[in-house]
């Protein structure tokens, strides 16, 4: 009996000693986003997917992006600012400066959009995103809107939140048939969409030269810089916009009109500015595809108009004259982007030299949306989503019988490959797309309507099959070939 009690009170002590049962692990900022969704019935994850598009969930210490934009929820003042004060009622300076008032305040006004909506369904918050995005047209709102979305579909890790991936299919609503800012190329660099800015933010004008490239940093998101150009209050605006997860590219102004980028009227007349997502004290937003990108518009640039590729020529906002602004700032990595621009390294700024005749463009895209396949592979229009007229579709198979887009390169060099296709909840999750050996899988039950970025390729030049959509999948649902875009970028 003695016995028995002491292993019992051994076993106490023991149990005593022991570390508590785990709990899942949080962080003031995960409890911030769970509090606010809490307080005014919005899903956690969409607040969070919407501070990741905006501002990659950084509070950038109370300062305002460029649009007027305040901490991760990017509340713009005057509007949306003063009304999530209202709505919480914390002052509006602490929702400028207090990231838990913010992501709070972010959360009341996108519930205050959200109508009569099943609240627990993420597909039916798109409408609220879109209106939250307060985008100049259904295009760019689209375009904003998309971008949330894809970060819930994708999911996404970090050390202080996450987001478990979600295939959710968007209801768009009205903004389902908004046309795509992505079916317009651009007129001057055929790599580039074409979205104008407001006829009251630039001077039209009939240039022939210009003699510099002015570099600078959004302090915003893409949307966010695209919607911006368009606000005829802005009175700014750029040539060019660039993203940061894949170097998309958007012209705004035609090389022959005066963007207003320079804050200095005399560079504003003979340079284009090319503006870069994101903002001067984040590193992150500089990625490997954004440098690529950009790096090929400004060889483009440069031998359109034979502007020496030097950093006399090519130069940040900060650099000129009387400029108040410090982009791109000092995480952009100047001598990485000089040798992308000039293949090989930064020629000597003590001696720069024109370049001796213009060079073959750098700027090449194409888009083929007529795939071949067998006659396994059906046709149809039936999709709002569809790129063009018709695309192709198949049952899954054990057996590659891949539809094949072909395409006529014209040099050697790495190409970035997009996808477009029509998505449907009873689409193929794992769809097998074949580049170049590799195969990338896509779920086309959701993220249809818009480019999807495949990756980047070396090819050689000449017509040859370039990305081969496969019916190898035991997943069911119907495997979909629509359109690809091919740009190359070196």
């Amino acid at each position: 009996m003695r016995t028995a009690r002491l292993a019992a009170a051994v076993s106490l002590l023991l149990l005593a000693h022991l570390p508590a049962p785990a709990q899942a692990a949080t962080s003031p900022l995960s409890d911030a986003f769970t509090k606010a969704a809490a307080a005014f019935d919005v899903p956690a994850d969409l607040l969070v997917a919407i501070a990741y598009a905006e501002s990659r969930l950084d509070a950038h210490e109370g300062q305002p992006s460029a649009s007027g934009g305040y901490g991760m929820m990017h509340l713009v003042s005057p509007g949306p600012l003063e009304k999530a004060a209202q709505l919480t009622g914390e002052s509006a300076d602490r929702v400028k400066t207090d990231t838990a008032a913010n992501i709070l305040g972010g959360s009341a006004v996108l519930a205050s959009l959200a109508g009569q909506i099943n609240r627990k369904d993420l597909a039916a918050w798109y409408p609220a995103v879109a209106a939250y995005s307060g985008a100049a047209s259904d295009t760019v709102a689209r375009l904003y809107t998309d971008a949330v979305y894809e970060v819930l579909n994708k999911g996404l890790t970090t050390p202080e939140v996450s987001i478990t991936p979600s295939p959710v299919q968007p209801q768009r609503g009205e903004l389902e048939n908004a046309r795509s800012f992505a079916q317009v190329i651009s007129a001057d660099y055929p790599a580039a969409h074409w979205i104008a800015a407001s006829a009251s933010n630039y001077t039209a004008a009939n240039r022939t030269s210009v003699d510099r490239v002015v570099i600078h940093v959004t302090q915003g998101s893409y949307a966010g810089a695209i919607s911006w150009f368009q606000n005829p209050r802005s009175r700014v605006s750029a040539h060019y916009v660039v993203r940061s997860k894949d170097g998309d590219i958007t012209q705004m102004v035609r090389h022959k009109d005066i963007g207003w980028h320079a804050g200095n009227s005399s560079y504003n007349r003979r340079s284009i500015g090319i503006e870069h997502e994101g903002f001067v004290n984040n590193a992150s937003w500089f990625t490997d595809a954004m440098y690529r990108a950009s790096a090929a518009l400004t060889r483009a640039l440069c031998d359109k108009y034979r502007i020496p590729r030097d950093r006399k020529h090519i130069i940040a906002h900060k650099e000129v004259p009387g400029a108040d602004h410090t982009d791109p700032g000092p995480h952009w990595n100047w001598n990485r982007y000089m040798q992308l621009v000039n293949g090989t390294s930064t020629p000597d700024p003590g001696n720069p030299k024109p370049n001796p005749k213009p060079k073959p463009p750098g700027a090449w895209s194409a888009v083929i949306d007529t795939p071949s396949g067998s006659t396994n592979w059906g046709t149809s229009d039936f999709s709002g989503q569809k790129y063009g007229k018709t695309y192709r579709f198949a049952k899954p198979a054990k057996t590659a019988d891949a539809a094949w887009f072909t395409a006529k390169l014209p040099t050697d060099g790495k190409y970035k490959i997009d996808v477009w296709y029509p998505a449907n909840k009873g689409y193929n999750t794992v769809a097998p797309h074949l580049v170049k050996g590799n195969t990338i899988e896509i779920n086309q039950t959701v993220a249809g309507g818009s480019w999807q970025h495949l990756g980047t390729f070396t090819f050689t030049a000449g017509t040859q099959k370039v990305v081969g959509v496969s019916r190898w999948t035991t997943t069911p649902g119907y495997v979909v070939a629509d359109a690809i875009r091919v740009t190359r970028v070196s």
